[in-house]
């Protein structure tokens, strides 16, 4: 089983989005994915599954003795292959609740682990914020994905994202496996071609080849409630996410070079390269 955690200490850069795209490509490939929202906004939630039911979620996970397994708190989407494990408003209170109490931070990887005969993937769409949701999937996952919008005040939320993975690294001995994607492109203004040019230069570690153009059909599929993979198949920006797929399953080089911006009647993976 793998476990990827999309991650960002900043909102409002396509985490949410990333992660539900991932997901639901995953699906696609027949893969059985679980989605683990832990973002008290809850958005992946709303985006996948019916509000009319309010039911338990993620954060019963952290119940102790009383905690219900992990299995039972999954929900089914409209993607075969494809369950949710729920965010409430419960998650704003474990914060609070839970964050000074000792021995907290590996509660969501213990839960978590026994779903190996269920599922392929789980996808953790985090919370923006550092506290005891973020260290909890930061602990649990063999890879992290960072989402980075091409705007300059995504910069200093990269930062301190590397600080807290390093931080997580050199107290479990171990390094993350982290990928940094450029998101929300827009070629037209200054400050995303401005941007993506600093990402390159100055945070070239880990920083995947691709960009995520600027896609509206994302957003209305959201609003649809409906994956972009059936909403939009054809989108641009569906297609880069493609071969994001592609490298972390490791079909494709991680460094080979992507293009963004190839017509929408011509967007094939094997025909995509970066000018």
């Amino acid at each position: 089983m793998k476990l990827w955690a999309v991650a960002n200490q900043k909102g409002g850069v396509g985490k949410t989005t990333t992660a539900v795209i991932l997901a639901g490509l995953l699906a696609e490939r027949g893969r059985r994915v679980v989605l683990v929202d832990l973002d008290p906004h809850a958005s992946a939630s709303a985006w996948l599954l019916s509000a009319s039911s309010p039911r338990e979620g993620v954060a019963a996970l952290f119940g102790g003795a009383d905690a219900p397994a992990a299995a039972d708190l999954l929900e089914s989407t409209a993607q075969p292959g494809l369950e949710v494990l729920r965010a409430t408003p419960a998650l704003a209170a474990l914060e609070r609740r839970l964050a000074t109490q000792p021995g907290m931070g590996r509660v969501l990887g213990e839960a978590l682990g026994v779903l190996h005969s269920r599922a392929d993937h789980l996808i953790l769409d985090c919370p923006p914020t550092l506290g005891l949701l973020l260290v909890n999937a930061l602990a649990a996952a063999e890879r992290v994905i960072v989402p980075v919008q091409t705007e300059p005040l995504a910069l200093e939320g990269l930062r301190r994202m590397q600080e807290t993975l390093e931080m997580i690294a050199r107290s479990q001995g171990r390094e993350i496996d982290s990928w940094v994607v450029p998101t929300l492109y827009d070629q037209r203004t200054r400050a995303s071609r401005e941007v993506l040019g600093r990402l390159r230069s100055e945070f070239p570690a880990g920083l995947w080849p691709g960009v995520i153009p600027v896609d509206t059909r994302l957003r209305d599929a959201s609003l649809a409630g409906e994956l972009p993979s059936r909403f939009c198949p054809r989108s641009r920006a569906l297609g880069v996410y493609r071969l994001l797929v592609e490298a972390l399953l490791g079909e494709r080089p991680r460094d080979e070079a992507v293009a963004w911006d190839t017509p929408l009647d011509e967007v094939r993976a094997e025909e995509v390269a970066i000018a």
